[in-house]
């Protein structure tokens, strides 16, 4: 492992863009419990029961199962990890440009990454469906978990998480950010991810198409571990504050 570490610090020491791409891997350390796999909050609920078809259809009882689901996922729970400082820390030494994660926990903001795109959202705030105000999520989940279902904005409009729904496209502005910074990297950085959940997992394969040195830092393989110039398949907690230290 010693010898990718030092090769993946090159890359990004030389590097004149470099990126990290992060997934649930990156915060499963803090206790986040992930949604696919073995012990996934999907084997536990139903994801139909979240589709934006049902939101629209049965927003009361949309919002009933959501309030049960943020029990298995109040961010106020979980602290960032060593993975997530070290990417902050990476990001504040002039190493790294962006921080593109598919989580929805908000933990890498705390861990004081600065440039940071939310592929999917966060689960921090809810938005309003009719005027689009954004708020903190806490007060409007003790709303909806004392009955106020569905809550409603002070518009009148209904309010929703502010995440990526099933049945939803990923933000416009957030994936094509996301999709330019992959052509323009030269070192990019797969992190805690299974790289299987599209279309986000297809900006690792264009860094690499577009001539970047992928590394993929993650547990188990993924699709793209033929086409990596690295892979490590260790715990990223280990794995990035060695890499942080070595840059």
């Amino acid at each position: 492992m010693d010898d990718d570490v030092d090769a993946i610090a090159d890359a990004l020491r030389e590097a004149d863009t470099a990126v990290a791409f992060t997934g649930a891997g990156v915060s499963t350390a803090s206790g986040v419990p992930s949604f696919r796999g073995e012990d996934g909050l999907w084997e536990e609920f139903d994801p139909k029961s979240f589709h934006r078809r049902r939101l629209d259809a049965d927003p009361e009882g949309w919002w009933r199962d959501r309030v049960e689901l943020r029990e298995h996922l109040d961010p106020g729970e979980y602290e960032p990890n060593a993975a997530h400082e070290a990417l902050a820390e990476l990001e504040s030494a002039g190493h790294l440009d962006a921080v593109v994660t598919q989580n929805v926990d908000g933990l890498h903001g705390e861990a004081g990454t600065e440039e940071l795109i939310r592929l999917h959202g966060t689960n921090r705030r809810v938005r309003c469906e009719d005027c689009g105000e954004r708020s903190e999520a806490a007060p409007t989940f003790e709303r909806a978990r004392e009955g106020d279902v569905p809550p409603r904005c002070d518009c009148g409009g209904l309010l929703r998480p502010d995440v990526v729904l099933f049945g939803e496209s990923l933000p416009a502005d957030a994936i094509e950010r996301a999709r330019r910074l992959a052509r323009e990297s030269d070192c990019y950085l797969a992190v805690g991810s299974s790289l299987t959940v599209q279309p986000a997992a297809g900006l690792p394969r264009r860094a690499a198409t577009t001539g970047a040195t992928l590394a993929i830092l993650n547990l188990t393989e993924t699709p793209l571990d033929g086409v990596a110039d690295r892979v490590i398949g260790a715990d990223v907690t280990d794995v990035l504050p060695a890499l942080a230290a070595r840059v």
